[in-house]
């Protein structure tokens, strides 16, 4: 085997960011991993093809025992296979198109036509009816016409910017898809005073968007297209922990979720398995730990100002993923001097009344050692109740847990010093503050609305 450190090889050896290729003779291709990754074709030095796969062996020796008539055109002529592993699919997929558009092989640029390639489009021509705003738009378009055949396309259009390209539209679309949920964009050149259909399922920002998060948003989904998703996913959590330091856990919150969702964009599998249907199929993964045993969770939070107007909120977890359905407000009853504990106690017994909701598997308290005993104590008011009454209801089996904001510290019932967060393991960790802040978010939301509607009243 030839590793990329061969003189014969070295100038495809840095070829991008850093990413090293292995090669082979075209008699030992058996030797490649099967794994998603990038491959290219040589003659000599001379750069023939390159494809990618979600199972490289395989989808290399297609070309080579089941050929295409494409395929005829140039597999004669193949001497050395060089290939790349990649951490995911659309890992591969942007690879391809970064490669492509810079060496220009060959075979590739002989079968482009408008039909063929795929190029995503960046334009500033939204226009919001309500604020007259222009923002950018996202779209997917085939390859312009050029003046002469090119792959590396200028910015058309005034401020337009094309990504790509893309070898196979049905791949980008779903790739597409998936990043939406990350990054919510606009595809219509005008939008509509009122929400549209994709508003309402998250796809859209609608017609009040914040415009410099929107920006930033956009910013990001052409360095992730661009293949630079690891600093993208950096710089969201570097601006994570500065949300939460200043205390702006609504901001956290939404920045945490894209965090989570763009990690599961890019480990997300089955993408190109579906343009080559004789690959192998993959193995449905299992939950991450935190997950498979903290199957359903629940988090608890209270906000109030001085004692006034005081509100708790219930957030929900399935499987590691928020279930909106099951979030609930409650307006403390609790009236006079600010307790925290005493409402935190409040808002447990209320939740343990309501036997008809299923019961967590963990209960996530918002504070310290004093809102853990709170809690601990309106489980164990509950279940005498219950002794008393000889009631048939089952008393709830699950861990109560308390984390505090102050230095990230979660108190549990047998233990008298917290553990920090840092401690723990990186997704036990980010699962509860997801959930932590979440639960912050919902409370702290609830509580201005409230707030609103008093001051519409005294005004």
């Amino acid at each position: 085997m030839f590793r990329s450190c061969s003189e014969h090889f070295s100038f495809l050896a840095d070829i991008i960011h850093g990413m090293k290729f292995s090669y082979v003779k075209k008699e030992n291709i058996s030797t490649i991993p099967k794994t998603a990754g990038v491959y290219i074709f040589l003659q000599g030095k001379d750069i023939l093809y390159i494809g990618k796969a979600a199972n490289l062996r395989d989808r290399v020796h297609n070309h080579f025992l089941q050929p295409s008539y494409r395929d005829d055109l140039f597999a004669s002529k193949v001497t050395m296979v060089g290939y790349s592993e990649t951490q995911s699919e659309i890992d591969a997929l942007l690879l391809e198109s970064q490669l492509i558009k810079l060496h220009q092989p060959k075979y590739n640029v002989m079968w482009k036509d408008d039909k063929k390639y795929f190029y995503v489009a960046i334009t500033p021509s939204t226009t919001l009816r309500v604020s007259k705003e222009k923002l950018p738009r996202v779209f997917l378009t085939h390859q312009p016409s050029l003046p002469k055949p090119s792959l590396i396309l200028p910015k058309l259009g005034l401020g337009t910017k094309y990504i790509g390209p893309f070898v196979e539209g049905k791949t980008i679309k779903q790739v597409l898809r998936l990043l939406r949920k990350v990054f919510p964009y606009y595809t219509a050149k005008k939008h509509p005073i009122l929400p549209c259909p994709y508003c309402h399922i998250g796809l859209c920002p609608g017609p009040k968007p914040d415009v410099k998060a929107y920006k930033q948003n956009i910013k990001n989904l052409a360095a992730v297209l661009r293949g630079r998703r690891l600093s993208v996913l950096k710089n969201l959590k570097r601006s994570m922990k500065q949300a939460s330091k200043k205390q702006d856990f609504e901001k956290a919150a939404v920045l945490r979720n894209q965090i989570f969702s763009l990690e599961n964009v890019i480990s997300h599998s089955n993408l190109i398995s579906l343009s080559y249907p004789h690959i192998n199929e993959i193995k449905e993964k299992r939950l991450p730990k935190p997950w498979s045993k903290y199957k359903r969770i629940e988090a608890y939070d209270i906000s109030n100002i001085q004692g006034k107007q005081s509100t708790g909120s219930m957030v929900t977890f399935l499987n590691g993923k928020p279930a909106k359905e099951w979030y609930r407000k409650f307006k403390i009853h609790r009236t006079g001097k600010s307790n925290d504990f005493a409402m935190m106690k409040e808002l447990i017994s209320r939740r343990l009344k309501h036997t008809e909701w299923p019961y967590p598997s963990l209960m996530l308290i918002d504070g310290g050692k004093g809102q853990l005993t709170a809690a601990l104590n309106a489980l164990r008011k509950f279940e005498i109740r219950n002794l008393r009454q000889e009631s048939r209801v089952i008393g709830p089996k699950f861990k109560i847990v308390a984390l505090a904001k102050k230095h990230n510290e979660l108190f549990t019932p047998k233990k008298t010093k917290p553990v920090l967060l840092k401690n723990l393991p990186q997704e036990v960790s980010n699962l509860l503050l997801h959930v932590r802040d979440e639960a912050h978010r919902f409370a702290v939301t609830y509580h201005r609305k409230l707030r609103r509607v008093d001051a519409l009243k005294s005004s």
